[in-house]
């Protein structure tokens, strides 16, 4: 699926993607479950999601069982490129470097995410990006 077809989840979707990314398929009880472990949450507010979810295409819904069984049909990195890619043009103006000078000063980056971020730049680089 093209990055700008891939919907920008909204937050209480994005958290039960992280879910069914993280635990793979799963149940309205089981996904309500890790979240009501979280925060205080409804279970018809779980399931209403997740069937809203698999109407934007967000999840795919196996019904073949009587409780039925979501899963994620969208690859979190498609996701995350999505949301990140949303985040740039809406807040940075179409600025990557912007986006970055903003996280790193945000949040100082350990010793080790300085030494990954040094590496990805170096690849850019090596692929003609200077």
């Amino acid at each position: 699926m093209p990055t700008h077809s891939v919907p920008v989840p909204a937050p209480a979707e994005l958290e039960i993607l992280r879910l069914l990314w993280r635990g793979g398929p799963q149940t309205v009880r089981d996904v309500f479950e890790t979240i009501r472990r979280r925060r205080d949450v409804r279970y018809t507010t779980v399931l209403k999601t997740l069937q809203v979810m698999a109407e934007k295409r967000l999840v795919t819904r196996d019904e073949s069982e009587r409780s039925h069984v979501y899963n994620a049909a969208i690859a979190e990195a498609s996701v995350k490129t999505r949301l990140v890619a949303d985040l740039v043009d809406r807040a940075f103006d179409g600025s990557a470097v912007g986006l970055a000078m903003q996280a790193l000063s945000a949040k100082r980056a350990t010793p080790e995410e300085i030494k990954e971020i040094r590496r990805l730049l170096d690849g850019l680089k090596d692929d003609g990006g200077e």
